[in-house]
């Protein structure tokens, strides 16, 4: 039976990247089209939210939203959340509808065809280079400008010890956040990591559920800048008591 579970895990995990790849092909005409120029931005990201329910689908993934309060289609915000699994990317697409741009590591770049669009369309950053991290300030403002927003996994990455239940958070989305007077919009992933970590033997088809918190102001009533750091500590302590929150919900479900 262990055997017969890890053909099944193997077939799946390959799946994924089928799935992945198989839509891009599919919609490679107008994908292509709309990364020609910048103002295709906003047609490019209706298909990527496409792309992105397509991938969660063919994965039998289905998803839940839960909105704290409606988001004004026409401002731009800073979106965060908890990062555990490759899902994540698809996850923040089908949920949010505002358009907006990934801050994401540089690495994406080297997988096949999705790397292709993903250096034309996003804010790639090299961690180990510090101006590359500040050349991320400069191309944000070009994407807040043209009335994008942005979104960013403050925790940096997927932490390598899968018992970590909430990483610490890195200042960059933060301080992005606070130059550029974004709206913070925190979500809550409970469930990417027992769908689709990654750990290789692991995962299975089933629900997905989002919560989309109340937004945080990075400006006081006065008009002055909110520190920070005040900020990170905050956001991340909402995203950590709606992971708790969930948390509680299965565990007292698994008693009935």
């Amino acid at each position: 039976m262990n055997r017969v579970k890890k053909i099944f895990w193997a077939c799946w995990r390959v799946w994924f990247y089928v799935v992945m790849l198989a839509v891009i092909l599919i919609m490679l005409p107008f994908l292509f089209v709309t990364v020609l120029t910048e103002r295709g931005y906003p047609y490019f990201f209706k298909l990527a939210r496409i792309w992105a329910k397509c991938v969660l689908f063919g994965m039998g993934f289905y998803y839940k939203i839960e909105r704290a309060e409606k988001l004004d289609p026409k401002k731009s915000y800073m979106f965060v959340a908890n990062h555990t699994s490759m899902t994540d990317i698809m996850l923040m697409l089908a949920s949010v509808s505002n358009p907006f741009v990934f801050v994401g590591k540089i690495s994406l770049a080297k997988i096949p065809l999705f790397g292709f669009f993903y250096k034309r369309t996003m804010i790639m950053v090299d961690r180990s280079c510090s101006k590359s991290r500040m050349e991320v300030f400069n191309e944000a403002q070009k994407r807040i400008d043209r009335g994008l927003s942005i979104c960013i996994f403050p925790e940096g990455g997927v932490p390598h010890d899968q018992t970590i239940f909430l990483d610490h958070f890195k200042d960059g989305a933060f301080r992005l956040a606070s130059e550029h007077h974004l709206p913070i919009v925190p979500l809550v992933f409970p469930d990417n990591k027992k769908r689709l970590s990654y750990t290789f033997y692991s995962g299975s088809p089933g629900l997905m559920r989002v919560k989309i918190l109340p937004v945080v102001e990075t400006v006081s009533l006065t008009g002055e800048p909110i520190d920070r750091k005040e900020l990170k500590e905050h956001v991340r302590n909402l995203i950590h008591d709606g992971l708790m929150e969930f948390k509680k919900k299965d565990e007292a479900a698994q008693k009935h």
